[in-house]
């Protein structure tokens, strides 16, 4: 009798798992359009101005297409250390990191930790809003792979920057720089990308350009990682975390009375310890 019990509620675990993904794979949007037009408003910017409309408030979209060869390359790195550092290597699903998501939302009780990829969050805006159902998560994953599939990568990550959300009412990296640094995407430093790309896990909540504690150690993190991979020098380093430019290397000078032939060479700036620990895991 246990047996059959245990049979009978597989058999609608499964049921109710397979009407979830067909209810989940309904009507699919079709993202081929997306290889040579850019749609005027996505689900995440209808959403909010619908928000703002209901609550009374006013709003309105600002956003800026910028070409992927115009986007700088230091503001790129910054974001897919930050959101997606397998984003050239996964199929739009990263299994390793939905797994280490998991484990730690299970190990802290709540949710903590993300796991979509950066094509994930693109299906998210683009199709869905921010909704979090179980249903809306397995369409999200579908049409993620139906990018994957039609789109090629660079034009993926391009849609991504010019149509992710960056505050209130921001949308896209041009109209970020301008709104929180005031200057054109092409024009930002390390610094302003690194912290960027450090809020895009709350770009509502948090503002890059007075970020609080949590978001100076994400950005850092993301730094030190670019250090580490040779995507900054020394010097570019030491200028985005605010430390001292390092001491000039010596140089004899004839008119000493006694140069100091053993004078060491340049001073080098020891590799910090990943910051891991300290600050939210990147990405998450």
């Amino acid at each position: 009798m246990t047996r059959v019990l245990i049979g009978v509620l597989a058999l609608l675990l499964v049921l109710a798992g397979a009407a979830m993904v067909t209810r989940a794979g309904a009507a699919l949007p079709d993202v081929t359009p997306l290889a040579r037009r850019v749609p005027a408003r996505t689900a995440l910017m209808r959403q909010r101005l619908e928000e703002a409309r209901v609550a009374g408030r006013s709003a309105r979209v600002d956003q800026r297409w910028l070409p992927y060869e115009s986007i700088p390359p230091v503001l790129r790195r910054a974001v897919l250390i930050a959101e997606d550092d397998a984003f050239f290597s996964h199929g739009g699903l990263d299994w390793n990191e939905i797994r280490a998501s998991v484990r730690r939302n299970l190990e802290a009780g709540r949710l903590v930790r993300g796991g979509s990829t950066i094509t994930q969050q693109l299906a998210k805006n683009l199709y869905l809003g921010s909704e979090r159902t179980l249903t809306r998560k397995l369409r999200e994953m579908m049409i993620a792979g139906r990018l994957e599939r039609a789109l090629t990568k660079r034009r993926i990550f391009e849609l991504y920057l010019n149509l992710i959300e960056w505050g209130d009412g921001v949308y896209g990296i041009e109209a970020a720089a301008e709104r929180h640094f005031g200057v054109p995407a092409d024009a930002l430093d390390a610094r302003q990308a690194a912290l960027l790309a450090a809020v895009i896990i709350n770009p509502r909540r948090f503002d890059p350009a007075h970020p609080v504690r949590r978001i100076e150690r994400r950005a850092r993190m993301i730094l030190t990682r670019m250090w580490r991979r040779g995507q900054l020098t020394e010097a570019e380093y030491r200028v985005a975390t605010g430390q001292a430019p390092a001491a000039p290397a010596w140089e004899w000078n004839p008119f000493a009375r006694h140069p100091d032939t053993t004078a060491p060479g340049p001073e080098t700036t020891a590799a910090p310890p990943d910051s891991a620990a300290a600050a939210d895991s990147l990405p998450h």
